[in-house]
C-alpha cells in the first residue's frame, strides 16, 4: 500500500535526488557543521529530496549513535523545505534498529539497502523488508543490489506490503526491470515508485526512462549541482540534445574516471565536494581516497561540464 505523502512528494521532482556525503573532522569523527552546510546547500540549490546516510553517504562507517545525528541534522538542515529518507540496512534486527533511529530522528522514509553478507532466497528476502517496513510508521523503498535482487513476483508481494512504496534499482539488467514494472502494473492497483540507483544514474536514464523509471538518485549533485539541475530539466523538458552534450562531455568522461578505482563511487564524489570549497573531510576505512592524479583530473573534467553550461546558454 502506497503511502500518500512521501510518495506524492517523490513521485514527480522538482529537482534531483540529493544523496549527501557525511562530512568529517580531521580526526574522523563527525563534522555537524560542515554536513548541515552540505545539506542546506543542496536543498538551496534544488534538490527535490535529502537521501541521509546512505550509500554515498557512507551508512556502512556510521556507528548507530553516529547514523541518528546524521539524519537528526539532516533534517534539521531541511526545515521541512523536502523530504528526508534515511538508510536502514544489516541483518533484520539491526535494520530493524536503524529505522527506529531514523523515525526518532525526524525522517521522513526510509531507503532498505541491502542485508549484510548473506545470499538468501526470495522467501527470506521477503520476510525481511516485511518486518522492516512493519517495525514503523516510514514508507520504505527497497534498493535492489548486490545480495538483494528480487523476481517480478517477489516485487508485487513487496508492492502490496503495507509500508513499501518502490523499489530503487542499482542492479542495471533492463529485462527484469521491465517485467518487474510490468507485473507489478498488472497485479498491484495503485502508483509503485521506481528510481534508478546506478552509480552516476544520469549515464543510463535515457534507458531508464524507456521502461517508465523516471526517478533517479544524482551523486554529481553533491559535488556539481548546476551540472546535474540542467541535465534534470532537459531530461524531463525532452531536450535531448542537451542530455547528449551532457553525457558526452561531462558525465561519461567521469565514469570512466569513477571506475579507475574500487569505492570511487564514493570517494571521487567527497574528493568533488572538496574541490568545490566544503571541507567535508576524507572517507572512511575500508574505502580510500583517490589519487593526486585522479583528483586532478575530476577538477579539470568539473571545468569542463561548466563550460559546457556556458556553451548551452
Amino acid at each position: 500500500m502506497t503511502s500518500a505523502p512521501l510518495a506524492a512528494r517523490l513521485s514527480v521532482p522538482s529537482g534531483p535526488l540529493f544523496f549527501p556525503v557525511t562530512a568529517y573532522g580531521p580526526d574522523g569523527s563527525l563534522a555537524l557543521d560542515a554536513y548541515r552546510s552540505h545539506v542546506r546547500g543542496g536543498v538551496e540549490a534544488g534538490a527535490a529530496a535529502v537521501f541521509a546516510c546512505c550509500g554515498t553517504g557512507e551508512f556502512h562507517a556510521l556507528t548507530p549513535e553516529e547514523f541518528e545525528v546524521c539524519v537528526r541534522a539532516a533534517v534539521e538542515a531541511t526545515d521541512g523545505r523536502v523530504p528526508v529518507v534515511a538508510g536502514a540496512g544489516y541483518g533484520t534486527a539491526l535494520a530493524v534498529r536503524y529505522a527506529k533511529l531514523a523515525e526518532r530522528a525526524g525522517a521522513d522514509g526510509l531507503l532498505a539497502m541491502p542485508p549484510y553478507l548473506v545470499v538468501a532466497g526470495q522467501e527470506g528476502l521477503l520476510r525481511h523488508y516485511r518486518e522492516l517496513a512493519a517495525s514503523t510508521s516510514l514508507p520504505t523503498v527497497v534498493y535492489q543490489r548486490d545480495n538483494a535482487v528480487f523476481t517480478p513476483e517477489t516485487v508485487v508481494e513487496l508492492a502490496r506490503t503495507d509500508g513499501v512504496i518502490g523499489l530503487k534499482d542499482g542492479l542495471g539488467d533492463l529485462d527484469l526491470m521491465q517485467r518487474v514494472v510490468s507485473a507489478v502494473r498488472s497485479e498491484v492497483p495503485g502508483d509503485f515508485l521506481y528510481f534508478n540507483g546506478l552509480p552516476t544514474a544520469e549515464q543510463t536514464q535515457l534507458a531508464y526512462r524507456g521502461i517508465g523509471v523516471t526517478l533517479y538518485s544524482s551523486a554529481v549533485f553533491c559535488f556539481a549541482p548546476e551540472i546535474a539541475l540542467a541535465f534534470h530539466r532537459a531530461l524531463t523538458s525532452g531536450d535531448d540534445t542537451t542530455v547528449n552534450r551532457l553525457l558526452d562531455g561531462f558525465y561519461r568522461p567521469f565514469v570512466e574516471l569513477r571506475s579507475r578505482g574500487r569505492g570511487y563511487a564514493v570517494s571521487l564524489v567527497k574528493a568533488g565536494v572538496r574541490l568545490r570549497g566544503l571541507d567535508v573531510g576524507e572517507v572512511r576505512p575500508p574505502l580510500h581516497e583517490p589519487s593526486e592524479d585522479h583528483v586532478k583530473q575530476l577538477a579539470a573534467l568539473i571545468d569542463q561540464g561548466y563550460a559546457l553550461l556556458e556553451e548551452g546558454m
